[in-house]
C-alpha cells in the first residue's frame, strides 16, 4: 500500500479503524518528502523529522482515546503567514526571517485540538503578495508537474507540497486568488471560504477586508473535512461569522439534478487559452448531462475587479505593513544615525520589490487629494461587483468559470512585468471583492500541465460548491494522477 497516495479522509478512516498507525502514515510522507523536497522547495521551515518523532508519540496516545478525532496523527502543512507558537513564521520576508510567534492562530489551535501533526511551514510570495511564489525572499518554489514552471501564488508552497504528494493537505490564505490559482496550477483542490467563515486571528494581515484562510487538498472530500475543523465564530476575530455551521462532509455524494449553474460571459473573454476554455466548458457539459441546468448570464462590473482590487488591496497593505518599523519585532537595520533613518533603512532592506511597490501604490491611493479619486471610487466599484454576484445568484445556484486564463507559466516569464503577473488573477479577485466562496478543482491538462475549473457560490454556501465539485471529481480521475506517473 502506497500510503502517501491516500487522501486525508482515507487516512483518517484507516487511523480510526486502527488499520494504520500515525507513525506509518507520517513515515510514508517523510520518505516522499526526502526524495522530492529538494527539487520543489515547498518548505521555508521543514519539520518532517520532528513530525516523525511526534507521530511515534501519537501511536502511544491513540490507545488511550475513546473517540479518535478526524485529523488525529495526520500530517498537514501550513502556509508561513499563519502564526505557529514557538515555530518560525516568516511570511517569506527578510523582515520577519527570525520571528517566532508567542501564540497560535485560531486555525492552528483547532488543528492541535484534533491532534494533527505539522510537517512544516510552506513558502509563499512575500506577505502573500504575488501570483508565482517568485516574490519569496528566500527561494522560488517549483511546480511539481514541471520544475521549470511556477506553482502559482501566493500559496505556492502549500499547493506544490500537496500536488507533489509530500503531504495530503495544507492550509493556505486567499486575498485575490492565492489558494485557487496555485491549486489550479498544481492540479489540486483549493477552497476560499466566504469572508468571515474561518477566523483570521493569527493570519499575518495583507488586506484585512479580503484575506481568508482555507484548505488545499487532494480531493473535494478532504476540503470538506478540513472545513469542518477550521470554520466557526472566533471571539478573537470580530469579522468572523456566527452563522450556524453545517457538516460540510454531508454535501459530498448528493445529487446535482436541477441545480442551476451560471456561465458569466465576462469570465470567458478574449485572451483566455483555448485549451483551458475548452476543458472548463467540457466540465460544464458533463455536469449538464448529469441533470444540472446551464444558464448564460452577464456580470458587467466584474471586468473592473482587477483595477479596483489593485487599489483596495495595496491601500490596506500599506496600513497593515506600517507596523514593521524595526522597533518592536522583526528585522532592524544595523547602521543608522537617527530614528527616521532607522525606520526607512529597516523597511528598505527588509521588504522586497513587490511589497515596496504595493506599499507605495496603497499610500498614494490613500493620500490627501487622491483618496476620493482612487480608494473611494474603488470601494464603490466593489459594491457594484457584490451586487452583480447577488443578482446572478437570484437566477442560478452557483457559477462556473476558469480559475486562470492559462496553465502554469515559466519561472522568470512574468517577474519583470507586474501587470502581466496581476492579470493571472483576473478570474479570482472578484470573488474576494464580493466576499463569496470559490473552489478550484482540476478539470483537464494542457501539455501535461493541470487546468483548473472554478466554482463560485452564494455567501456561506460552501456546501453547494462542495456538492457539485465532488460530483464532478468522481466522474473523472484527475485527482488520482500524480506528477511523473
Amino acid at each position: 500500500m502506497e500510503v502517501w497516495k491516500k487522501s486525508l479522509k482515507e487516512l483518517s478512516d484507516l487511523v480510526k479503524r486502527k488499520e494504520l498507525k500515525p507513525s506509518e502514515i507520517v513515515q510514508s510522507f517523510a520518505e516522499r518528502t526526502r526524495s522530492l523536497e529538494q527539487k520543489i522547495n515547498s518548505y521555508v521551515t521543514n519539520l518532517i523529522d520532528t513530525a516523525v518523532e511526534e507521530s511515534i508519540k501519537k501511536d502511544e496516545e491513540i490507545s488511550k482515546l475513546a473517540d479518535i478525532p478526524d485529523l488525529f496523527g495526520l500530517p498537514i502543512a501550513v502556509k508561513d503567514n499563519i502564526s505557529t507558537k514557538g515555530i518560525r513564521t516568516t511570511c517569506s520576508s527578510k523582515i520577519l526571517e527570525n520571528y517566532i510567534p508567542p501564540f497560535d492562530a485560531t486555525v492552528i489551535e483547532k488543528l492541535k485540538n484534533q491532534g494533527y501533526i505539522l510537517t512544516g511551514k510552506t513558502n509563499l510570495d512575500e506577505f502573500a503578495m504575488g501570483s508565482s511564489t517568485e516574490n519569496s525572499a528566500f527561494f522560488t518554489t517549483k511546480n511539481p508537474w514541471d520544475y521549470g514552471r511556477v506553482p502559482g501564488g501566493s500559496s505556492g508552497g502549500s499547493a506544490a507540497a500537496v500536488g507533489a504528494g509530500i503531504v495530503p493537505a495544507a492550509l493556505g490564505s486567499d486575498t485575490g486568488g492565492s489558494i485557487r490559482q496555485p491549486a489550479a496550477f498544481c492540479g489540486v483542490v483549493g477552497l476560499k471560504p466566504t469572508y468571515g467563515r474561518v477566523s483570521r486571528y493569527g493570519l499575518v494581515a495583507f488586506a484585512s477586508s479580503l484575506d481568508q484562510i482555507g484548505p488545499i487538498t487532494r480531493t473535494v472530500e478532504d476540503a470538506a473535512l478540513l472545513m469542518n475543523v477550521i470554520s466557526g465564530k472566533d471571539p478573537k476575530d470580530s469579522t468572523s461569522s456566527d452563522r450556524e455551521l453545517p457538516d460540510f462532509l454531508s454535501y459530498t455524494g448528493r445529487d446535482i439534478k436541477g441545480l442551476k449553474i451560471g456561465l458569466p460571459e465576462e469570465f470567458f473573454i478574449e485572451g483566455i487559452d483555448s485549451t483551458v476554455k475548452e476543458s472548463v466548458l467540457n466540465a460544464v457539459r458533463q455536469l449538464e448531462k448529469e441533470g444540472a441546468e446551464i444558464v448564460e448570464i452577464s456580470m458587467p462590473t466584474t471586468k473592473y475587479a482587477i483595477e479596483s482590487y489593485y487599489i483596495i488591496a495595496p491601500s490596506e497593505a500599506s496600513s497593515n505593513l506600517a507596523r514593521y518599523d524595526g522597533v518592536r519585532y522583526g528585522y532592524r537595520t544595523s547602521q543608522y544615525g537617527s530614528l527616521e533613518e532607522m525606520y526607512s533603512k529597516t523597511r528598505d532592506e527588509g521588504f522586497g520589490a513587490e511589497v515596496k511597490r504595493r506599499i507605495m501604490l496603497g499610500t498614494y491611493s490613500l493620500s490627501s487629494g487622491y483618496y476620493d479619486a482612487y480608494y473611494l471610487k474603488a470601494q464603490k466599484v466593489r459594491t457594484l461587483i457584490y451586487q452583480d454576484f447577488m443578482k446572478a445568484f437570484e437566477k442560478v445556484d452557483l457559477l462556473a468559470t476558469p480559475t486562470t486564463p492559462d496553465v502554469a507559466f515559466k519561472i522568470g516569464e512574468k517577474i519583470s512585468d507586474p501587470l502581466q503577473m496581476y492579470l493571472s488573477d483576473i478570474f479570482t479577485v472578484s470573488v474576494n471583492m464580493a466576499g463569496v466562496p470559490g473552489i478550484s478543482i482540476p478539470c483537464g491538462f494542457k501539455d501535461g500541465l493541470p487546468v483548473g475549473l472554478q466554482l463560485i457560490g452564494r455567501p456561506f454556501d460552501e456546501g453547494t460548491l462542495l456538492q457539485v465539485a465532488y460530483y464532478y471529481e468522481k466522474m473523472n480521475d484527475f485527482y488520482k494522477r500524480f506528477p511523473g506517473e
